[in-house]
């Protein structure tokens, strides 16, 4: 079902004989792929467990500890590069093909978040299934011979409602986030401690055979640390040493916390991470998230980031003595459902990652990243020989070596001659300009702002502005699109055209008052302290006595009164009488709203839709949502009249969304009609059509482009938030160079169009 301003096409061809209900809601130089050699210290996966997540260990069991150059997987150092994939943005039927990609392209780790407001939704109930599956994920990871890097948290921000919070958790006296609070640490603690409890139960530490090796505890502290003053120092060292006595026996990280406790990892995250170190010689140089592409926002292009230069981030990374590089995201994935984050991001997390949203395969990043960490792989036994600091080499005034050796080499000749386990990356930092380099003996090209990699001292195994791999392309033809590659076809069904039924039912949504849950209080009210997040939507319905002396007043001046809110959050729409005056989007801006009343009584409708809560930031318990400040009619004869403590009757959400229209079993709670050319939609209307499922096991995704603003479902199941609002029209270069320090307003496409189109079918 979905929300749209917008009506649907109303003719479309026959569709197929196979349907499925869609239920619409409206309101207005090549490098050749590389073959690592084994790795030092590859554990023993252990045949058990199975692919459907069934008990038995997955390893022999192993420690993990570390030094100052690496993490330590059963006592031997390790070059590790990691995936992040959030097992709750795909569905579980799409968890063992990520993870088995995410190997293929040479992954050893998964990373995940865990999501506090999917798994306790309510205070002390708990949800483990489905999608919020974590154990069943984790023992897939295991099952493909992978390590788990667990970020518990559990404040995760990653563009999700909330930053992950509960709702229920603001609501609890005297609580404030993050700081040195007992209400909040009491609940973070008994969160965290259940978390780490399941994974002791279920076998999935490493030392019990299981893939975790890593785990975090809080999240990015370190940005927001100084607004809590003292308080917020206390809290991060109470939060470590919570994490600590939990006895997990695998380390802790915390990211971008310079001041981290000496048993704590501080780690980086950031688009580049090779001049991070960390704030104690004993600990290794992890990068826990590298942003290979960004997130968008509702009416905003879609960010980009070149492949080149993602290799080129990593490859330094490594360079300049990291250890373990995780991608922030590998699969992106989608914000089912009201996951996505505030204010306004969109229901794609795409990411531009390596694995689009749909499980396919992005090229060139995808092979260009494998082929990188091929290369990677093969300098691993020379990486983790060299104890303290490799031998650097200034090759030119942009141009430097990093040799990494079992012993010392002598760069002036010939490599032969050494004798000695070497590999070395070659960097030029010239943005513009190709630069020939000697060392080893031989010269060595390298283009602008590239690293190449010699795993044998001699040999260019990857260049990272070389790219090898065969660019897809997307291409939409008849309503019936496809993702195709030169290199390799690939195929996304997308629904639309002959895919749809040619009929299309409509039901009308009530505005304001409905009935079941409605009631009256004086003043207006925070949105979140009443709705508690069940629904987007929350009206605010008074009447309003207009005198004849008014109704004078303005048609003498030729005017319209105005109506005005201080402040509103995401959408407002004023409705008058039942009809729409019109609407505001924003992030707490003003509003101010010509309405045309009539004489004698006026019905005044204030609509409030939330697009996401704020993931982000101090003190997320005080944002709220809705209006703040004043609620005015201005322009009156007599003056304005504040209807700020007025009497207001609120409806908490939609009737047919608490009806459950948009489910196959409920459809008789609503009246539907068949919905005619010449129908003019009211702006709350709801959309139902029949679509046929193409045949096969390709991803599916449906194009809801004219459909204006609202939510969609499938079967009963809510895909998400949609809205065609359409960027700005500048802001897209015309060409994108991958050289030079990359920023998310760099590279940026779509420009002009809906930010987002298609929407993908759970």
């Amino acid at each position: 079902m979905a929300a749209a301003s917008l009506p649907p096409p109303s003719r479309w061809p026959p569709p197929p004989l196979r349907l499925l209900p869609l239920v619409l809601l409206g309101c207005l130089a090549a490098s050749a792929p590389l073959r690592a050699a084994e790795a030092a210290g590859v554990l023993r996966q252990v045949v058990a467990g199975g692919g459907d997540g069934d008990g038995g260990a997955f390893f022999e069991p192993f420690n993990v500890t570390y030094d100052h150059r690496a993490v330590i997987l059963g006592g031997k150092r390790r070059m590790l590069v990691s995936a992040g994939l959030h097992y709750p943005r795909a569905t579980p039927e799409m968890w063992p093909s990520l993870i088995a990609k995410c190997k293929e392209g040479g992954a050893d780790v998964i990373e995940t978040y865990i999501f506090w407001n999917g798994h306790e939704p309510a205070k002390g109930q708990y949800y483990f299934e489905g999608r919020f599956d974590i154990v069943k994920f984790a023992k897939l990871v295991a099952a493909e011979g992978l390590f788990l890097f667990l970020r518990i948290g559990p404040y995760a921000c990653a563009e999700w409602n909330f930053g992950g919070f509960p709702v229920w958790l603001r609501d609890i006296p005297g609580i404030e986030f993050r700081t040195d609070n007992e209400p909040y640490k009491a609940e973070m603690q008994s969160f965290v401690t259940k978390i780490v409890n399941i994974m002791k139960e279920e076998k999935l530490y490493s030392w019990q055979g299981g893939p975790i090796i890593l785990q975090q505890i809080e999240n990015e502290y370190g940005n927001i640390q100084d607004r809590y003053g003292q308080a917020g120092k206390r809290y991060m060292l109470w939060a470590a040493q919570m994490a600590l006595a939990l006895d997990t026996g695998v380390p802790w990280v915390m990211c971008r916390q310079t001041d981290a406790p000496e048993q704590i990892l501080d780690t980086c995250n950031a688009f580049y991470c090779d001049g991070f170190k960390p704030n104690s010689y004993n600990k290794p140089t992890i990068w826990t998230e590298d942003w290979d592409g960004w997130y968008a926002d509702w009416g905003e292009p879609l960010p980009h980031r070149p492949a080149q230069d993602s290799a080129f981030a990593v490859a330094r990374f490594y360079q300049r003595g990291g250890s373990l590089q995780n991608y922030y995201m590998y699969f992106g994935g989608t914000n089912f459902e009201r996951t996505a984050g505030g204010p306004r991001q969109i229901t794609s997390y795409d990411y531009d990652a390596p694995i689009d949203e749909y499980g396919i395969l992005r090229q060139p990043k995808w092979g260009h990243l494998k082929d990188l960490h091929a290369a990677i792989k093969l300098c691993e036994p020379a990486l983790i020989a060299v104890d303290g600091s490799p031998q650097y080499v200034k090759l030119g005034p942009m141009q430097e070596a990093h040799v990494y050796s079992s012993g010392k080499i002598h760069t002036n000749g010939s490599i032969s001659e050494n004798g000695q386990i070497c590999s070395a990356f070659l960097a030029n930092i010239d943005e513009h300009k190709y630069v020939s380099v000697w060392i080893f003996g031989k010269s060595y090209s390298l283009p602008p702002w590239s690293v190449s990699i010699l795993p044998d001292c001699e040999n260019v195994a990857f260049n990272t502005a070389r790219v090898g791999t065969q660019t897809s392309v997307f291409t939409v033809e008849s309503g019936s699109p496809s993702y195709s590659s030169r290199h390799k076809p690939r195929t996304l069904s997308l629904i639309g055209g002959p895919y749809l039924s040619s009929t299309w039912w409509t039901s009308k949504e009530p505005i304001g008052k409905w009935g079941e849950g409605s009631f009256a209080a004086q003043g207006i009210l925070e949105h979140l302290n009443v709705t508690k997040d069940i629904s987007d939507y929350l009206s605010y319905t008074m009447s309003v006595n207009i005198s004849d002396e008014d109704v004078t007043y303005w048609n003498s001046k030729g005017v319209l009164p105005s109506l005005t809110i201080d402040q509103i959050r995401d959408v407002a729409r004023v409705f008058v009488n039942g009809k729409l005056a019109g609407s505001k989007v924003g992030h707490w801006v003003s509003l101010n709203q010509p309405v045309q009343l009539v004489q004698g009584p006026n019905e005044l409708t204030l609509f409030s839709e939330i697009v996401g809560l704020q993931n982000y930031g101090a003190f997320l318990e005080k944002d709220g949502a809705g209006f703040r400040g004043q609620v005015k009619l201005t322009g009156l004869s007599n003056g304005d009249i504040d209807f700020t403590n007025s009497l207001w009757t609120y409806q908490i959400g939609l009737k047919g969304e608490f009806s459950r229209i948009y489910s196959p079993e409920n459809q008789g709670y609503a009246k539907w009609s068949s919905m005619q050319n010449d129908d003019t939609q009211t702006p709350f209307t709801w959309f139902k059509t029949m679509f046929d499922a193409p045949e096969g096991n390709d991803p599916v995704a449906i194009g809801l482009g004219s459909m204006g603003k609202g939510q969609a479902w499938v079967n009963g199941h809510l895909i998400g938030r949609y809205w065609s609002i359409v960027a700005p029209e500048s802001g897209c270069p015309s060409s994108c160079n991958y050289a030079g320090t990359y920023g998310d307003s760099k590279c940026r496409s779509n420009c002009g169009m809906a930010t987002q189109s298609w929407y993908k079918e759970k």
